[in-house]
């Protein structure tokens, strides 16, 4: 269990954390939440709870853990190749730790980064110098301290052994998202936690029209004045006969001159439905989520739906791999030994189109010498052609250089400008061989 001493230190490290102040994350930490005009507390944790910015978390987390993310050389010749048998492209590209999978270590950093602003992860190194292990580290849980030598620390809890520990820079691989200090990201949770909350209150509201029976926010007016026990056991018995969705519609019956009024507004004069629609708009901006991809089909068309997506994946998905593959370079490839890897994420799966597209597109390619046969089968999936025919580069023959120009020189065995044969009778009548 952890001591109370404990707790009080680690409050004052929050002096440097993402939030606005150590009180401020406790008050947060305690009321699970801070408070919006709404009436709903936010944080990272509870704004899961609307299917909207599940949605986008889910749907940017799995497509960046889904992108592969390999491991090259540079060669001296210009040009990269994959280099398998580097420690670093099993770490990245297949077990980030052993008990992770790449695609599980990608995919929960970046729900944190998401959500949180920023993503940590401990890095295990190796008697060698070289990274053996990646291990996600809680955002909630650590805090980014800036020296006053310039020295950047991380002071976190490791959730393999529980100990509290202070981490140099060069063991925490950091991904934060936008923010102004240079340091740390903010969360988009709690700086549009306005927003967030509407949808979250909006959803409570009509799970509470429901399960009230259809009826919310009415009276029951009496002729006479009724004692407190009077009204306890009026207000009980209406609430067991008619509160509940599988109550609705039951027969009231008043007594008395007992009396029932409505004065809640009824979910068309509070535009109930327009407003959930345009929260899950508002959520999906917040995260550049194209709003057909988290289930908003209004405006999406035949024709804008692959742009839609297109434009998904520049300026939602990139920026983030860009983040991630500086931060590995900076980090895990900043040795004199490894100058010449690098780390890039593939992102041609996503960019492909749909079939005619993509075909037309390779087809350009394969005129031009860009690509071979082989190398179009293999980004369409499917094996070399057999014998090694799929490896020639073709080109289109009438294609040359502008320099050469009006300086090609005519086939050998003859032919004049045109092309044409070169046989030419001789003087005295007889067939020659001239352009022979």
């Amino acid at each position: 269990m952890i001591k109370i001493p404990i707790i009080s230190k680690w409050i004052e490290k929050r002096s440097t954390s993402t939030l606005s102040s150590p009180s401020q994350w406790f008050v947060d930490w305690a009321n699970g939440g801070s408070p919006s005009l709404s009436g709903v507390n936010v944080n990272e944790t509870t704004a899961l709870n609307n299917t909207a910015v599940f949605a986008c978390t889910r749907i940017i987390s799995e497509t960046v853990a889904s992108l592969p993310f390999i491991t090259y050389k540079r060669l001296k010749t210009g040009g990269k190749e994959r280099a398998p048998n580097h420690p670093l492209y099993t770490l990245l590209h297949e077990e980030a730790n052993e008990n992770m999978t790449s695609y599980t270590f990608w995919e929960t950093l970046m729900a944190h980064a998401v959500t949180w602003g920023n993503a940590f992860a401990w890095i295990e190194w190796d008697n060698f110098g070289r990274a053996k292990a990646l291990w996600p580290l809680l955002p909630n849980q650590t805090t980014v301290e800036r020296k006053m030598d310039g020295s950047i620390w991380y002071h976190t809890t490791i959730p393999r052994t529980g100990q509290t520990v202070a981490l140099p820079a060069w063991r925490v691989l950091h991904v934060p998202g936008l923010g102004f200090d240079g340091l740390v990201g903010y969360s988009v949770i709690r700086m549009q936690r306005e927003a967030v909350g509407l949808a979250i209150a909006t959803e409570k509201y009509g799970a509470s029209f429901f399960g009230n029976g259809a009826r919310p926010g009415g009276v029951l007016e009496h002729p006479n004045n009724l004692s407190e026990d009077a009204q306890t056991r009026l207000r009980t018995s209406w609430n067991e006969m008619h509160q509940g969705l599988e109550k609705q519609h039951r027969v009231a019956i008043l007594e008395e001159g007992l009396t029932y009024k409505q004065i809640g507004l009824p979910p068309e004069d509070s535009q109930f439905l327009e407003t959930r629609k345009f929260q899950v708009t508002e959520i999906a901006r917040m995260f550049r989520v194209p709003p057909h991809m988290v289930g908003d089909l209004e405006r999406a068309t035949f024709s804008n739906i692959e742009h839609q997506s297109i434009e998904f994946v520049v300026h939602t998905i990139r920026p983030w791999l860009i983040r991630i593959e500086q931060e590995v370079k900076r980090k895990l490839l900043s040795t004199s030994q490894d100058k010449s890897f690098f780390a890039e994420f593939l992102v041609d799966g996503l960019l492909r189109g749909d079939a005619k597209t993509r075909n037309e597109a390779l087809q350009i390619q394969r005129q031009n010498g860009i690509i071979n046969a082989d190398e179009w089968r293999e980004i369409e999936n499917m094996n070399p052609q057999e014998g090694g025919q799929g490896k020639k580069y073709l080109v289109n023959s009438a294609m040359i250089a502008v320099d050469q120009i009006g300086l090609t020189k005519p086939p050998e065995g003859g032919g004049d400008r045109n092309g044409q044969n070169g046989n030419k009778g001789n003087s005295d009548g007889t067939n020659g061989d001239q352009g022979n």
